[in-house]
């Protein structure tokens, strides 16, 4: 699904370059990749602990991609 930065600053009530600064931050820990349009998660234990996801809220499983 394409979405641009400032669409997804618009559904978040931030601004594009709020969402521009968080993105490349991100990009530069190494947490995400985005090439051709498409982004990639590098480091999801790291973006998890970032946002400070709780895997109990609204009963989410854990992600596991090995499964």
């Amino acid at each position: 699904m394409p979405l641009t930065q400032p669409d997804l600053a618009e559904a978040l009530g931030l601004t594009a370059v709020h969402i521009n600064r968080v993105v490349r931050q991100l990009m530069k820990e190494g947490v995400l990749e985005i090439r051709k349009g498409q982004v990639t998660v590098l480091d999801l234990p790291a973006l998890t602990e970032i946002a400070e996801f709780d895997p109990s809220y609204l009963h989410a499983q854990s992600i596991d991609k090995h499964k």
